[in-house]
């Protein structure tokens, strides 16, 4: 048994690293959509939930006399393969999309289509790989006489979950250090290892000479536990949206976030499993058959509502504790005893064909759950009635003879709602939107006003943005016909471009956004209806692969901070390569690049990375010093660039464009305005210089956003300096 235990450690802690990297890899190839980004989980947590379903039937009704083991191992031997091969179905897929889609490439509509098709072409098969391997596990430790486990699936979802843990953590380490695709390979070995030891082990085998039988007795589980192992996975998983919008005003947009949430729940769904596996089980009869467990989860749910509210002092991370392992750790106890319960057969550790359809319909909850709350409750209901309305159903599981627990409980669950206050309210003035993609909120007055995404300031007015358009358009010989600005923010930067009376295509990932351009812009709430202006939300980086058309100028604001998690793909090798396809001959890219101190906006490794990424993407790239000092604009262009003047750049811009160059100042006259930029110019060396050794940002080593172990080293070196 000991060596079953280490088989699931590792493939759990293998399963999670492979969803989290298969799953920004797609991200790169296919776009960072909501919609493409739940077809992705979906597709892999429909083949986890049909390849144990179908593996519990094949084991239970063919007959197989030789040692099962060597199934399982051809299962963790295939899931192996699937770490090296479907990256490359990935790109393929998205290589095929472009052939097919010709010179004008697909409508929005029909990439969707496209892409679901090769997502879920890619990843369910392989995925039914890994769910296939507790149903086989199973009736390898029912048909090996050396075995005496009588309730097999808690003890191998004891094991995954363990190793579930580990795949929290050490993945972004290794990202860190080796990147996506070398990390795989990582993990592709360790199943290699895996099957090699399952083959071996199999080799020993000793078969049961009690029979596998078809016929079974009647489940031991609570009456309706298919519909409550539905539950558990439809409320936890669409929860688990909600607590990642209101945790990350305190952490952060980060992959450490998602990382530290999703390390939390599993943890304590742990020690709920070892808990259970502890305890027996029967001693739990009276309270489970009243389901004051069950009911308790209804408070336990509304907890991260407290663990988040302003007017509570915590440190970030205790939030996150707090507010997730309770209701996880009673989860991990009742969904093994409910699967324990259900598959119980006289006589065997587990029957595979009844744990493989009860896990089956478990994961079923955890597709439906993220779909319900992404597109239904958080854009209708927000972060806290969603919490509350995942929360309502436990209460009604309670009996006459629990009457008592389920009021009190309830009391809890009210108090707890009434009492917390969401973080929108602590702005005012303020306009509050929701979509499927995030809760966006604009807020305040005159030149204070600013733009928050999730609670994350994203913008304010400044002028800065303004010079994006003005600098790079009027850096052209001739007029610019054709401009694309991605990340739309405040819309100040398309607001700009629209008076040099060209087409303007503005790209914005979350759709609330654009709609409140009148909050920051009264005069410019309907110019998104101008004939020239076109406003598409879409990922920016998709936009680029499926569009046909052209631009003269491309600029790229990606929002703060500059360790946000996928940033990296707006400032990557292959991104640049992408807009450079869609730049006209002498056109230029700018890139605009943040920096403030602190550890939001980057460090030296960070800056060197995308200087590094445009350096080998665009032979000739100039580099100035903002207005305000917070950056950098980056003009590249595959043609040369001009030293400039800014009486030649005056001369290129209509009056109009003049005009909105000097509403915010901060200078007296446009003269002085690009003078305070162009004598501040930087050479790309001096960024690279700042860190040698960074490897240019590509979508494989996304420096940016994985600096934890960097910078707890630079932390390091200090001290021992300081201390010296």
């Amino acid at each position: 048994m000991p060596w079953i235990f280490a088989f699931f450690f590792v493939s759990g802690f293998c399963s999670l690293l492979y969803e989290l990297i298969w799953l920004r890899l797609a991200m790169a190839e296919f776009g960072v959509t909501s919609a493409l980004t739940a077809i992705v989980l979906s597709a892999f947590m429909a083949g986890l939930g049909g390849g144990s379903w179908i593996a519990g039937k094949l084991v239970r009704r063919t007959h197989i006399d030789f040692p099962p083991l060597r199934l399982y191992a051809l299962a963790e031997l295939l899931i192996g393969v699937a770490a090296l091969t479907v990256p490359l179905e990935f790109h393929a897929g998205a290589a095929a999309i472009a052939a097919l889609g010709g010179p004008q490439g697909f409508s929005s509509a029909g990439f969707y289509l496209a892409s679901g098709a090769i997502l879920a072409l890619t990843l369910i098969p392989w995925c039914a790989c890994m769910g296939a391997t507790i149903p086989l596990a199973m009736f390898a430790i029912e048909r090996d006489a050396r075995f005496s486990e009588r309730r097999s699936f808690s003890f191998l979802y004891l094991a995954n979950v363990f190793g579930s843990v580990a795949g929290c953590a050490a993945p972004v380490a290794l990202v860190e250090l080796y990147g996506f695709h070398r990390t795989l390979r990582i993990g592709s070995i360790l199943n290699f290892v895996i099957a090699a030891a399952a083959i071996a082990l199999a080799s020993r085998s000793q078969l049961a000479t009690r029979p596998v039988s078809d016929s079974r007795p009647p489940s031991t589980a609570p009456r309706g536990a298919l519909w409550l192992l539905f539950a558990t996975g439809f409320v936890t998983m669409g929860m688990e949206l909600v607590w990642i919008r209101l945790f990350t005003p305190y952490i952060g947009p980060v992959v450490y976030l998602f990382a530290l949430i999703l390390g939390a729940y599993l943890a304590a769904t742990f020690l709920g499993s070892r808990i259970y596996r502890a305890l027996d089980g029967r001693a739990f009869d009276r309270e489970i058959q009243s389901n004051v467990l069950w009911i308790l989860l209804a408070p336990l749910s509304l907890l991260p509502l407290a663990a988040s509210d302003f007017g509570i002092s915590l440190p970030p991370v205790v939030r996150v504790l707090l507010g997730v392992m309770p209701i996880a750790g009673v989860i991990g106890f009742l969904t093994p005893m409910l699967v324990d319960r259900f598959s119980k057969s006289a006589g065997s550790g587990g029957d595979p064909d009844r744990a493989g359809r009860a896990y089956a319909v478990n994961v079923l909850g955890c597709i439906a759950g993220p779909l319900a709350s992404g597109f239904v409750t958080l854009p209708m209901l927000g972060e806290r009635w969603s919490m509350l309305l995942f929360a309502a159903p436990w209460l009604l599981l309670s009996k006459r003879q629990t009457w008592r627990p389920a009021a009190a409980f309830a009391a809890a669950c009210f108090a707890i709602f009434y009492f917390t206050t969401g973080y929108e309210n602590l702005y005012e003035p303020r306009q509050v939107m929701r979509d499927n993609t995030a809760t966006v909120i604009a807020a305040g007055t005159g030149m204070d006003r600013e733009l928050l995404v999730n609670g994350i300031g994203m913008t304010k007015l400044a002028p800065v943005t303004k010079m994006m358009a003005h600098m790079t358009a009027a850096w052209l010989d001739q007029p610019p016909r054709d401009s694309l600005v991605i990340c739309f923010g405040m819309g100040t930067t398309f607001r700009s471009l629209m008076t040099w009376d060209m087409r303007t295509t503005a790209i914005e990932l979350v759709p609330s956004v654009p709609r409140l351009i009148g909050f920051f812009h009264p005069d410019s709430a309907n110019l998104a209806a101008s004939p020239g202006a076109r406003v598409i939300v879409d990922d920016g980086r998709r936009f680029l692969a499926r569009s046909p058309d052209t631009f003269d100028i491309i600029l790229l604001d990606p929002p703060p901070p500059v360790t946000a998690a996928a940033s990296s793909l707006l400032y990557s090798i292959e991104f640049y390569e992408a807009a450079k396809r869609r730049l006209r001959p002498k056109g230029i890219l700018q890139q605009w690049l943040p920096y403030s101190t602190g550890r939001a906006y980057g460090d030296d490794t960070t800056r060197a990375a995308v200087a590094k990424a445009l350096a080998q993407s665009f032979p000739h790239v100039r580099v100035y010093e903002a207005i305000d000092g917070l950056g950098w604009h980056f003009l590249a262009s595959l043609s040369p660039l001009p030293e400039r003047t800014p009486d030649e750049l005056i001369a290129h811009m209509p009056p109009r464009a003049l005009h909105d160059l000097m509403e915010w100042g901060p200078e007296e006259t446009p003269y002085d305005q690009f003078e305070a930029v162009l004598s501040n110019e930087r050479t790309l060396q001096s960024f690279i210089d700042r860190d040698p050794a960074a490897p240019a940002l590509s979508d494989d080593r996304p420096v940016n956003e994985y600096y934890l172990l960097r910078t707890e080293r630079r932390r390091a070196r200090q001290s021992r300096s300081d201390h010296h």
